[in-house]
């Protein structure tokens, strides 16, 4: 059985065998995927051992005299109609949602996301994206006018690749991620190109560059400042593609007229001659590409680095031109593959704010660091219920010690979750999805960030199994309740209500009758709704009107994939600014850059950075055996000279102190960081006795986001600092 890979964004294509039991026996590369051509990576091998881990819920959980029960489904919606039903016709926004990360590798979530937001309808929305990627979405709307409009690498052509604050070599990478980043990165040095990677910590993809920047901490603003500065004082503008599309470019020049290279290199600890020569290498090199990620948005100043990162790609003509950074074309489509439904209209933020912080609205979400608060603090729209989709927030959100007490504080907890983790142990209810080999697989989402334009769709490899409902089931029925419909409305009518809306919208964007579109996939369930998107989007066949088109049915007829070619530019349809024009200056970031300040580190402290894992995914696979062997992972990283200066010795124990909390955890004496900074992975502290998480308590490490200060904040997306946070270490005496 041919899958694509769920468990990160390379969407690598599988072979899955399984034995007549429906067990799996092998996972493996597929040597024909048009896509990721048989590469695998050890998570993806661990696709059948994830799906049949022993500790996955296989009942609904019900709360009952203060334990967590087995129930049956109908006596599960019953409850969560009980609990939310008041809450919600009292006011809707004193029940937050919590969208987690696994549901944008779930075709069943991405289709019915909009229809669960309209009928929860609260405005106390919140997702991974203020600790993940938000910042890139919002300078893609202030310079393009679009959101989803982020560029990718291309990375098959490119002759000099700059990689701010990312190690793609271990995370497959992230918005423009890639199978077998390290070979490609070899073909680019086999043509003759260059690898740069800007990064306070020597990664595997740092060791494996030519040229590691070890820049500070929370320091990658004024170095892409310092560049832009090199570039335009030395008239070394050439916008290519972008000529005659930008506006702003001479304001530009006064804002990072600051930053020359001596003030760069005090703010960033990269040597003046080094700032020179890497501008000079951007803007001189027919074929660069820049591209960030996590060190980019983690920090106070993470919107300005994306937008100065991106700048500097417009600036030196990187954008929209093969080698550079080009948009891909998903194959369902995006807002810039169809024509627009008015004028443009500005960017806005803060349509709501949160009440305890005042938090701006951005993109319909809030920051994660504020939902603690909202929960705890008392008053009239105190949050009360929570609605959590595939999120473990007691490990994943700043200030963890704030955020477990704030979800004991709730009245109405709601978890669609596999798992009895550190966060749904605190649930009413706890509604489990089956596996990702019991339901269809489609990269709705991720295609906008793929390498290439390409198409696959996944069959289930084994059914739904006895006593257990689809995903797609179990949040129709969470419709029914939020919509007051009660727990035993028929979820399918909910269902013919989308696919009724999807045509009419499909028939009004490609301007034919509602009635000419129509589907191959009759059923109810994901495969109508698709075969609709892959109809009207940039390859289809429009429902007859572009014969030879992509239909679903094609798509299936094609388990390895369909190649849909590399991207190509296409500036024209991507900008959507009110002007017409890439707006490089919008006052919001006039504003911030007047703010703006590199960091300085107080006497005695050190700078906190996360770390990535081959075999991790966030806190997502760390009950798995095969994923969990080998050695120790939730380890401090030290450099010798800090290790010298704190009277610390290699394996040795300390305390890690911020303003927020403290924890203890063993270190790794390393050069693979630079005195003054140390490195924690996220993502782990499994040793809540109440979760159900067997081989991760074997081997819990520590909870990182205990140090995290939720009250350091991006002023412009609302993302939490976290990296370069100030922290001091001292011994720990070994027990006798």
């Amino acid at each position: 059985m041919l899958r694509g890979c769920p468990l990160c964004e390379a969407m690598c294509g599988l072979t899955v065998t399984l034995d007549a039991a429906d067990q799996v026996v092998a996972v493996r590369g597929d040597p024909e995927d048009v896509y990721s051509k048989g590469y695998l990576c050890p998570k993806g091998a661990s696709l059948g051992a994830v799906d049949d881990d022993p500790d996955r819920l296989t009942r609904p959980l019900v709360r009952r005299d203060g334990e967590l029960r087995p129930a049956t489904w109908d006596e599960a919606f019953a409850e969560v109609d009980r609990l939310l039903g008041p809450l919600l016709a009292e006011d809707r926004n004193t029940v937050a949602v919590y969208t987690g990360n696994p549901t944008g590798h779930n075709v069943a979530f991405t289709l019915l996301a909009g229809r669960l937001a309209r009928s929860l309808g609260t405005v106390q929305s919140y997702s991974p994206a203020t600790m993940d990627q938000l910042p890139q979405t919002v300078t893609a709307a202030v310079l393009f006018g679009e959101p989803t409009s982020t560029p990718v690498p291309d990375l098959d052509a490119t002759d000099l690749l700059v990689i701010v604050g990312g190690n793609p070599l271990v995370s497959n990478g992230s918005v423009g991620a890639a199978p077998d980043y390290r070979g490609r990165i070899r073909a680019l040095r086999a043509r003759g190109g260059r690898v740069v990677v800007v990064d306070p910590a020597r990664t595997a993809t740092a060791a494996a560059a030519d040229l590691h920047l070890r820049i500070r901490p929370g320091t990658d603003l004024f170095l892409l400042l310092g560049l832009l500065h090199v570039v335009l004082t030395e008239g070394r503008v050439r916008p290519g593609a972008a000529q005659g599309r930008v506006s702003g470019l001479d304001e530009l020049a006064g804002l990072v007229a600051r930053w020359t290279p001596d003030e760069t290199a005090r703010a960033t600890g990269i040597a003046p001659d080094t700032v020179v020569e890497l501008a000079r290498d951007i803007a001189g090199t027919d074929r660069a590409a820049l591209y960030g990620r996590l060190g980019t948005t983690l920090n106070r100043n993470g919107t300005l680095t994306c937008w100065a990162l991106q700048v500097l790609n417009v600036v030196c003509g990187n954008l929209d031109r093969p080698g550079g950074m080009l948009f891909s074309r998903p194959v369902t489509g995006s807002p810039t593959t169809r024509r627009p439904s008015g004028p443009p209209r500005p960017f806005t933020t803060g349509r709501h704010h949160t009440r305890v912080g005042g938090h701006p609205e951005v993109l319909g979400e809030f920051p994660v660091a504020a939902l603690a608060e909202e929960i705890r603090a008392p008053g009239p729209g105190r949050v009360r219920g929570l609605v959590v989709y595939g999120g473990n927030l007691a490990r994943s959100l700043p200030d963890s010690s704030s955020v477990q007490q704030a979800l004991t504080e709730l009245d109405a907890m709601i978890c669609v979750d596999p798992y009895l983790n550190e966060t749904t142990r605190h649930a009413d209810v706890v509604l489990p999805p089956p596996g990702s080999l019991s339901r269809d697989h489609f990269d709705l989402v991720l295609y906008q960030f793929a390498q290439r334009n390409f198409v696959r769709f996944s069959p289930p490899a084994r059914p739904v199994p006895d006593g257990m409902l689809s995903e797609w089931e179990i949040l129709l029925r969470l419709c029914a309740v939020y919509e007051g419909r009660g727990p035993d409305a028929d979820p399918g009518e909910i269902d013919d209500e989308i696919a009724a809306s999807l045509r009419s919208s499909v028939a009004r964007g490609l301007d034919i009758p509602v009635d000419e579109v129509v589907t191959g996939f009759p059923g109810r369930g994901p495969r109508r709704l698709i075969d609709l998107r892959i109809r009207s989007g940039p390859y289809g066949d429009h429902f007859g009107r572009s014969p030879g088109g992509l239909t679903l049915a094609r798509v299936l007829d094609s388990p390895h994939g369909i190649d849909l070619g590399g991207h190509v530019p296409r500036l024209d349809e991507v900008i959507r600014t009110p002007s017409g024009t890439i707006e490089l200056v919008a006052p919001r970031i006039r504003d911030a850059l007047a703010e703006a300040e590199p960091p300085v580190a107080e006497p005695g402290t050190l700078s906190l950075i996360g770390r990535r894992d081959l075999r991790s995914k966030n806190s997502w696979l760390h009950n798995v055996d095969r994923l969990a062997a080998g050695p120790e992972r939730g380890l401090l990283y030290l450099s010798p000279a800090d290790a010298r200066d704190h009277d610390v010795d290699d394996g040795g124990t300390v305390a890690v102190s911020s303003s927020v909390g403290r924890i203890e955890v063993m270190v790794r004496v390393t050069d693979e960081v630079a005195p003054g900074v140390c490195s924690l992975a996220h993502g782990w502290g499994h040793d809540d006795a109440h979760a159900r998480l067997r081989v991760a308590a074997r081997r819990p490490g520590v909870n990182s986001n205990t140090l995290t200060d939720g009250t350091v904040l991006d002023p412009l997306s609302g993302t939490v600092q976290m990296n370069a946070i100030p922290v001091r270490i001292a011994p720990v005496a070994r027990s006798v």
